[in-house]
Order: structure tokens, then sequence, then C-alpha cells
């Protein structure tokens, strides 16, 4: 063998080590993603309100660069739902989900759920109560009997239902309370639950335990963190044990939204956030 022989045979193998090496780089880098309990980061577009109120396009442009995959609408911010459906495409992103008030239940649901199968929502939630609504036990019992009727439409039509809850929920009506209530009286198959993590616990609730023990109600979550003092924080920043909490829902969470109802700078708020929630390992 010539020396010019010999130097190509160990340039070649240099070349084949580095390559190896760097494949090996590659599956650890994989091997890293692949761990992280949250893969399709999302975010509840309440948390950017005041943004998407200046523009619409500008703000889903900066919520795709910062990393989000989802997005749960609540409003559209006089966009059409083709312009929505066209802004998500152009910026690689899906919106599984879009809180749909209580009202629109009564009037103008099938428009609603037009505009869901257009702009591609896979879940419509009814995301809050009016206090007036929510005094008796008897009111969420005929709200239940009203969201199974809803929730039929919807899945006559391929789009799923849920409900979101605050603290209120769990406000005892004797030995029960309105959360309960809508558990018992909703129809399992038609109706599931976005349980959100800090309300909930605000609630005086234990997360886990509750998730745990309703696992295949809850596909949805909400993600928002909370300071000792009970008031609402970027997640990572405060007291929720979110490991503990997603471990406990054994795979059924299906889509995990960040919120923070009043963030200080919203694009700040949800760069925080969503590096928490990517760097919780499964």
């Amino acid at each position: 063998m010539t020396w010019s022989t010999k130097m190509q045979r160990r340039e070649a193998m240099k070349t084949l080590a580095a390559g190896v090496g760097l494949t090996a780089l590659g599956a650890r880098s994989l091997l890293a993603e692949s761990t992280s309990m949250v893969s399709r980061p999302g975010l509840q577009l309440y948390t950017v309100r005041s943004e998407m109120q200046k523009s619409v396009d500008a703000t889903l442009a900066r919520l795709a660069q910062i990393g989000y995959k989802e997005l749960e609408f609540a409003g559209y911010f006089g966009k059409t739902p083709a312009q929505i459906a066209a802004l998500l495409k152009q910026n690689g992103l899906t919106a599984p989900s879009a809180h749909i008030p209580r009202e629109v239940m009564g009037k103008g649901w099938d428009k609603a759920l037009d505009d869901a199968a257009t702009i591609g929502h896979q879940w419509v939630v009814i995301p809050y109560l009016q206090e007036p609504e929510r005094k008796s036990a008897d009111q969420y019992k005929a709200l239940a009997a009203q969201m199974n009727v809803a929730a039929a439409a919807a899945k006559k039509r391929g789009i799923n239902f849920a409900y979101h809850n605050h603290d209120f929920e769990f406000i005892p009506f004797g030995a029960t309370n309105g959360h309960e209530i809508l558990m018992k009286e909703c129809d399992a198959a038609l109706v599931k639950f976005e349980l959100d993590l800090f309300w909930v616990t605000k609630a005086g609730k234990d997360v886990a335990a509750y998730l745990g023990q309703n696992a295949a109600r809850f596909p949805l979550v909400h993600v928002k963190d909370m300071k000792v003092d009970g008031t609402m924080t970027e997640v990572g920043s405060g007291t929720i044990p979110f490991q503990k909490i997603f471990a406990a829902s054994k795979g059924g969470i299906k889509h995990f939204f960040v919120e923070h109802d009043n963030p200080g700078n919203a694009f700040e708020s949800v760069t925080t956030s969503i590096a928490a929630l990517r760097g919780l390992k499964a």
C-alpha cells in the first residue's frame, strides 16, 4: 500500500468517524425532544389578546417563531374563518380548539360550528358562566342538559365538545358541587372537560388526584402557574407540580394550552412559559 493510499484511507476514516459522531449527536437530540411530555405546545390566545387587537397576522407569526404549534382561540378579532385558516397554514400552526361563549349554544350554534369546521377546530369549548347562571345545583343540571344537546350537534359535524372550569364550579351545593354535577349529568361520550390547573388548585383541590380519577374525561388542559400568595404567574415560576399532574393523566391529555389571564408583557410571558413546558420530561 502506497503512502498516498494510506493517507486517503486515513482521511476517509476520519470523515466516517465524524459522520458517526454527528449521527449519534443528532439521535441524542431527537431522543431529548421525544422525551418531552409536551411535543406540541399550545397557547390560549386570551393571553395575547392585546396583541391580537393590534394585529392578528403579526401575533400569529410571532407565536410560531417563539415555538408554539397549537392555538386555542378566544374570538377572531374581525377576521373571517377563511382568513384565520389561511393565516394558520401560512405560519405552520393548527388551532385544535376554540372557546365559544355559552350564550351561543342558544343562538348561532350552527354558525359557530360552521366557522369551527372552516378553521379546522377539533374542539369547541364553553369557557365561562356568568354569576347569575351558577347559583344553584338545578342551574348546573340545566346547563348539563343544554350541553348534551349542543355536543350532539357538534358530533354530527365531527367536532368535539368540552367545558372549561374556573374555581366557582367547586363551590359546594350540599355534598356536591357544580363541577361534579356537570361530570355526572353530562353524557361522557359527548361532553369532555378542559381542566384549568390554576383554578382547580385555587379551589383547594388535589389536581393530580382529581385528574387521575377522571383521566379519560380531561383531554385538554390549561397550563398556568400559581405563586405562593395565590396569584397567577408564568409556567415554571410558581408552585403547581405539573410533572406530577401530567403523569397522573396517564397520557390522557392531548392538548396543553399555556395561559396567563393578565401577563405584564404578553410575549415575554408566553416565551417563559413555553420553555418551562418543554422542559417537563416524560
